[in-house]
């Protein structure tokens, strides 16, 4: 898996536009792969399925079969389907509470499920040791990233892991008081997040060590090469609950925590 990616970021800046159309579609949605038509993959990245099955081949596939297999082995359901869910639990009509909690608990269930497939576990191992290396954890993650990134700094505040996090709060630009010897930890999904980007680009042309969770691995950050981490959020309606990104964080600060009160 760890190859396909590198693959994808290889060859995604020289693609013409629908190929690219298909790159970043894939990046952002490798749960569907598996359980996916060739027809319901070009739909979805708005291109024809011929389209879609020169992208294979210039991955260096024999079609979109031999890219599906690839996936089919470390699968584990993380795409629910949509039109028979909760039919037994649904008492009121659609769109009422219960109805609605039903929805995102089911969808952040197949979120969660599927971490274990989109995060690489040595790029988890370099991020903790990046991090734990750290004299001081700069965090950022604004708009639906904000409840992670803060919930991040609350740990490590609890910890007694050295943190800032950054919020463009007021404006107030404090890049300034990331040094030499700190990390960058930065959360963001599609659309991305300007002031992240901006943050993250910043860091990087000082060579400080930068942590990206995020939903693509050929999304903005990567021309910043960053430790990637990567979560796929399964969306119902308009919405996407961050489950998953929480339960990786969750575990990511806890493990540098843990070593941290080892030394």
């Amino acid at each position: 898996m760890k190859a396909f990616e590198e693959r994808l970021l290889e060859v995604s800046e020289s693609l013409p536009k629908r190929l690219r159309q298909c790159a970043d579609y894939v990046a952002a949605n490798k749960d569907r792969i598996a359980v996916s038509t060739v027809a319901e993959m070009a739909e979805g990245a708005g291109v024809q399925p011929s389209a879609f099955m020169r992208f294979c081949k210039i991955l260096g596939f024999s079609g979109f079969s031999e890219m599906q297999k690839l996936f089919r082995e470390t699968y584990v359901g993380g795409w629910p389907d949509y039109s028979t869910r909760l039919q037994h639990l649904r008492e009121k009509p659609e769109g009422s509470p219960s109805a609605l909690l039903g929805e995102f608990v089911d969808a952040g269930r197949a979120s969660i499920e599927s971490l274990l497939s989109t995060v690489d576990p040595m790029s988890l191992n370099d991020a903790a040791d990046l991090l734990l290396a750290a004299n001081v954890v700069h965090i950022i993650g604004l708009g639906r990233s904000f409840s992670v990134a803060t919930y991040v700094a609350y740990l490590f505040e609890k910890m007694g892991v050295p943190a800032v996090l950054h919020t463009a709060l007021g404006k107030l630009d404090n890049r300034h008081s990331i040094r030499q010897g700190d990390a960058l930890l930065a959360f963001t999904f599609g659309p991305y997040s300007a002031p992240t980007l901006d943050l993250v680009e910043d860091v990087a042309v000082r060579k400080i060590p930068i942590v990206a969770v995020t939903d693509s691995a050929i999304g903005p950050l990567a021309k910043f090469r960053p430790t990637t981490l990567l979560v796929s959020e399964v969306d119902f309606g308009a919405f996407r609950s961050p489950a998953a990104t929480l339960c990786l964080a969750t575990a990511l600060a806890v493990s540098i925590g843990t070593s941290k009160s080892k030394e």
